[in-house]
C-alpha cells in the first residue's frame, strides 16, 4: 500500500506522466488521494483506490481510464456525463461505473464534492487521458 498522495486528475494525467504506478501532482478544482495501490487482479493490471475531491463549480474535462472506473459519491452533487447515456445526476449514495475507454466528463455542483474511486487499469498507463 502507498501512502496518501495527491496526483493529477482527469484530463492533465497524461500530460504530465501520472502513471497508474504512484506519481504525483495536483490541479486546479481536483484532487486525488491516493489510499491504495496493489497488483492485480490479473497479470498487468493494478487496482488504485482514490478519494477524490472536486471543488464547488468544477468542471472535469472528458476523459477516458484504460479499465474500469467504479466511484462512491460521499457529498456533494455533479452531473456525470458518459458517452452514450443521458446525462445523469448524482448525490450522495450514489455510486456509478465507467467501462475501459469510454469518454466521460462531469460538472460538480454549487458544492465540494467528495467521491471514493477505485479504478482496475493497465500497469504503466496513464490512469486518465484527455478524450
Amino acid at each position: 500500500m502507498l501512502t496518501r498522495r495527491g496526483f493529477v486528475g482527469c484530463a492533465l494525467c497524461a500530460v504530465t506522466g501520472f502513471m497508474a504506478t504512484g506519481a504525483s501532482a495536483q490541479t486546479p478544482g481536483l484532487k486525488r488521494f491516493m489510499l491504495s495501490q496493489i497488483d492485480g487482479p490479473v497479470e498487468g493490471y493494478v487496482t488504485v483506490t482514490v478519494r477524490i475531491e472536486i471543488e464547488a463549480s468544477a468542471l472535469v474535462a472528458r476523459h477516458t481510464h484504460p479499465g474500469v472506473e467504479a466511484t462512491y459519491l460521499i457529498e456533494g452533487a455533479s452531473e456525470l456525463s458518459v458517452d452514450g447515456q443521458a446525462p445523469r445526476q448524482l448525490q450522495p449514495g450514489d455510486a456509478f461505473q465507467i467501462p475501459a475507454n469510454i469518454p466521460h466528463s462531469a460538472k460538480n455542483g454549487p458544492a465540494k464534492s467528495i467521491l471514493v474511486g477505485t479504478y482496475i487499469v493497465e500497469k504503466g498507463k496513464p490512469l486518465a487521458s484527455p478524450a
